[in-house]
C-alpha cells in the first residue's frame, strides 16, 4: 500500500463548505443517492478523515423522486448530443446547471412552449408547482451533506432596466431558486461587466467571461452557477505521479499519471471497467468508466441510460486495484440551442411560435435567444475543482431598430416626378446584370 492509498487520509486537509445551493440537483443528487445506495461499510479512518456517509438523512418526497428521475434521463440525453457533436473532441457538461437555468426559464413560459421545455427535461406533466417545490426540496435535503467539500450553486436574473416583466415571475424565482434579480441599464457598457463580474465570483474565479455583448433586442439573461471543489477521500501521493502515454483519439501523448494501491467501489460489465473515488465523506465522489479493450468510448456514451445507470450504482464491490489516472484540466463551451431542440423544445428558440407572455405585461414577442453553457475541471492528486455556468438569453421580437427592407429578390421599381405625378420610367428586375 503506497502513501497515497488509505493511509493518504492522514494528508487529508479539510476545507470549509459553502452550501449557498438553489434547486434542483440532477445528476449531481443522483451522484449522491447512489453513493448512499453503494452502502459501503463505514470504516472510520484515521484522525483528520471525515466518517462516511452512507444515507440521506431524510427520505425523498415523491415530487423529490419524480424531479430526480426525470432529469436522470436529462442528463445523459443532454451528454450524448453534445458528445456526438464533436467525436474527437472532449465534453464536460453540468446538466444540473443546464437544468436549473431552463427550470428558471420554466416559470415564465405558457402553452406548448411550456410543454416542450417540460419534455426536454423529462418533467412530463408535473406542475410549475410541483417542479419548483421538487428543486427546493431537494436543495434543502442536500444542503450540507459534506462540510469538507465546497460546494456552490448560485442563480441570478438580469433584465432591461424598464421593461415590464411580471413581478409574480420575478418572485418565484427568488421563492424557489434563491436567484438574484437586479435590473440593469442595458445599454450601458458596464452592464456586460457587471454580469461577469457575478459569474467569476460564483464560479471561484474559474469562468470569467461568458456573456460577450448585449443586443438592442436582449430583454434578460437567466444565469446559473455551479463551483465545486473536494478532496479526495484517499489523495494521489505526488511522489508516485510519472509520466506515461494517454492513447487518446489522433495517436499517444505523454501526460502525467497519478497512481495509487487501494480498494475503492470497483465495477466490471461487458462494456467497462469502472472505479468510484469519493470526495470528503464520500456524499459526492467521481465515477470513472473505462470502456473494455475493442469498444469506443461513444459506444459506452450511446449505452447510458437511467435504467442501466440505476442498476450499475447498485453493483460496486470494494476491490484492490492499482489506480492510475491522468492528471487534467479542460475547459468547454458549447450552445446548447441544437442539443436542446433535437430533445424536444425547439419551440421555445422560434421568435414567431414561443410563448413566454407569462414574463411579461405586454403583448411583447419573447423568445429563447441561446443556451450558452461554459464548464472547467481540474483533476489532480489532491482532488478536484469543476465550475459552470449556463446563460438562458431571452430576446423580443421588437421594433428596437429600423425595420428591415433588403431588396434581395425580385422588384418593380419606377422613376417619377413627384409633384406632378409623371411616371418616367417604369421596370421590373428579376436578375442583377454581371
Amino acid at each position: 500500500m503506497t502513501e497515497g492509498g488509505s493511509h493518504g487520509y492522514q494528508r487529508q486537509t479539510c476545507i470549509e463548505a459553502e452550501m449557498t445551493v438553489r434547486p434542483p440537483l440532477r445528476s449531481l443528487a443522483v451522484r449522491i443517492v447512489a453513493c448512499a445506495l453503494f452502502a459501503l461499510a463505514c470504516v472510520e479512518g484515521p484522525t483528520g478523515t471525515p466518517a462516511e456517509l452512507t444515507a440521506l438523512p431524510r427520505p425523498l418526497t415523491a415530487g423529490e423522486s419524480r424531479v430526480l428521475d426525470a432529469s436522470n434521463g436529462f442528463a445523459f440525453d443532454l451528454f450524448r448530443r453534445a458528445a456526438a457533436a464533436d467525436p474527437a473532441a472532449n465534453t464536460f457538461i453540468s446538466p444540473l446547471s443546464v437544468s436549473m437555468a431552463l427550470g428558471m426559464t420554466l416559470n415564465g413560459a405558457a402553452g406548448t412552449t411550456l410543454d416542450s421545455m417540460r419534455l426536454a427535461l423529462g418533467l412530463g406533466d408535473a406542475t410549475l408547482d410541483e417542479i419548483n417545490r421538487g428543486y427546493e426540496g431537494l436543495i434543502a435535503l442536500l444542503r450540507g451533506l459534506d462540510r469538507t467539500t465546497t460546494f456552490r450553486i448560485a442563480n441570478s436574473i438580469w433584465y432591461r432596466q424598464g421593461f415590464p416583466f411580471r413581478q409574480e415571475f420575478l418572485d418565484v424565482t427568488q421563492e424557489h431558486f434563491d436567484a438574484r434579480v437586479s435590473g440593469l441599464d442595458f445599454a450601458a457598457p458596464s452592464s456586460v461587466t457587471t454580469i461577469n463580474a457575478w459569474i467569476e465570483q460564483a464560479t471561484g474565479g474559474r469562468i470569467t467571461k461568458v456573456i460577450e455583448s448585449v443586443e438592442a433586442d436582449d430583454l434578460m439573461f437567466l444565469v446559473n452557477a455551479i463551483y465545486f471543489n473536494g478532496k479526495w477521500r484517499s489523495a494521489f501521493d505526488r511522489t508516485q505521479t510519472v509520466d506515461a502515454t494517454f492513447q487518446g483519439a489522433g495517436g499517444g501523448q505523454n501526460v502525467r499519471m497519478m497512481r495509487q494501491e487501494w480498494t475503492p467501489p470497483h465495477l466490471s460489465t461487458a462494456l467497462f471497467d469502472a472505479v468510484d473515488l469519493p470526495y470528503g465523506n464520500a456524499a459526492y465522489a467521481m465515477t470513472v468508466l473505462l470502456p473494455k479493450p475493442g469498444i469506443d468510448v461513444h459506444a459506452l456514451v450511446d449505452s447510458l441510460t437511467p435504467l442501466r445507470w440505476a442498476a450499475w450504482m447498485q453493483q460496486f464491490e470494494p476491490r484492490e486495484i492499482d489506480l492510475r489516472m491522468p492528471r487534467f484540466k479542460l475547459e468547454y463551451e458549447r450552445t446548447l440551442n441544437e442539443d436542446l431542440s433535437a430533445l424536444g423544445m425547439r419551440i421555445a428558440f422560434d421568435d414567431a411560435a414561443a410563448n413566454f407572455h407569462p414574463m411579461t405585461t405586454t403583448a411583447a414577442q419573447l423568445y429563447i435567444k441561446y443556451v450558452k453553457h461554459k464548464t472547467y475541471v481540474d483533476v489532480h492528486e489532491e482532488g478536484t475543482e469543476a465550475a459552470a455556468v449556463t446563460v438562458v438569453g431571452v430576446g423580443v421580437v421588437c421594433a428596437c431598430g429600423p425595420p428591415p427592407f433588403h431588396v434581395d429578390r425580385p422588384f418593380v421599381f419606377v422613376i417619377r416626378e413627384r409633384l406632378s405625378g409623371t411616371i418616367l420610367f417604369i421596370g421590373k428586375v428579376v436578375r442583377i446584370p454581371s
